[in-house]
Parts: C-alpha cells; structure tokens; sequence
C-alpha cells in the first residue's frame, strides 16, 4: 500500500514526493514483520526489520520536527 501512497502523490505533484502515510504504512509494515520475526525467533530477521523501523521511525521525526517549527512560527 505504501508503495501505492508514494506513487499517486509523485503523480499529482509531477515529481518525486514521499508522503506522511507512505511512512506510517512502512512502519506498519516493519512491526508487523518484526512481530513474526519474534515469532519465529529469528535474530537475523528480526535485526533486519528492527533497522527499518528505526529508520521508519526518524523519518516521521523529521517530519514532526519541521512541521512543528514550521507551525510555531505563524502562530
């Protein structure tokens, strides 16, 4: 789904945009993968999955972080 988010937004802008929901959806994605990692107890896949959602997770940070400055500014 994320990858659907990502390539309707880059359409409507006519350029290559990552929206907040392509992130959300990713890290979705990675908990729920991680979960069956844990599952399976798989070290190597649950490293692997525990990377993307840190990376998922500082993305969205990023993003609260501007908008928060952003926000602050005007009001």
């Amino acid at each position: 789904m994320r990858f659907v988010v990502q390539w309707v937004a880059s359409e409507r802008r006519q350029e290559s945009v990552f929206p907040v929901a392509f992130w959300f959806f990713s890290l979705c994605g990675g908990l729920t993968l991680f979960t069956y990692a844990l599952h399976r107890v798989d070290p190597v896949f649950m490293l692997g999955e525990a990377v993307g959602i840190l990376i998922y997770l500082r993305n969205l940070y990023f993003i609260g972080r501007k908008r928060w400055r952003w926000g602050s500014g005007n009001a």
